[in-house]
C-alpha cells in the first residue's frame, strides 16, 4: 500500500452506522450509571430491606457501565478493539431484556422492549460491513 492510499484510508469519514453504534453503546453505559447511582443512593439514603445489597448492586452497575462507555469511545475513534466489547455488551443485554419483558412491573416491560430494540439495532450496526471496513477489521475472505 502506498503512502497515498494509506492517507486516503485514514482520511475516510467515520460511517454513520459506526457513529450510531457508538451512540447506542454510550446510551446503554449512561443508563447503567443512572441505574447504579439510583440503587446506590437508595441504599444509602432510603430504607431498602437490605441496604448492603442495594449499595453493592449500585456499585456493580456503575462498574459494568465502563464496558459500553469505553467501547463507545473506541468506536468513535475507529479503534478495532472496541467492536468486541460493544458486541459483548449487546449480547449481555438480550437476556436482561428478556427478563424485563417477562416481568409484571408496569415500567419494566417497556424498559425491556427498549433494551431489546437497542441491543438488536446495535448488533446489526456492529456487524455491518461498512463498520468493519471503518474499523479495519478484515473478514475470512479478506485474509
Amino acid at each position: 500500500m502506498s503512502n497515498e492510499q494509506t492517507s486516503e484510508a485514514a482520511a475516510e469519514p467515520r460511517p454513520n452506522r459506526l457513529t450510531a453504534a457508538a451512540g447506542l453503546a454510550a446510551l446503554e453505559g449512561l443508563a447503567l450509571v443512572a441505574g447504579g447511582g439510583y440503587m446506590l443512593v437508595m441504599g444509602l439514603l432510603g430504607s431498602p430491606d437490605k441496604p448492603e445489597q442495594a449499595e453493592m448492586g449500585g456499585l456493580t452497575l456503575i462498574a459494568l457501565a465502563l464496558l459500553p462507555l469505553l467501547a463507545a469511545r473506541g468506536l468513535l475513534k475507529c479503534r478495532a478493539w472496541s467492536r468486541g466489547p460493544a458486541i459483548i455488551t449487546q449480547i449481555m443485554a438480550l437476556p436482561v431484556a428478556w427478563t424485563l419483558l417477562r416481568s409484571e412491573g408496569a415500567l419494566l416491560i417497556p424498559a425491556g422492549i427498549a433494551l431489546a430494540a437497542v441491543a438488536v439495532a446495535s448488533l446489526v450496526l456492529l456487524v455491518n460491513p461498512a463498520t468493519n471496513r471503518a474499523l479495519g477489521i478484515r473478514g475470512p475472505r479478506d485474509a
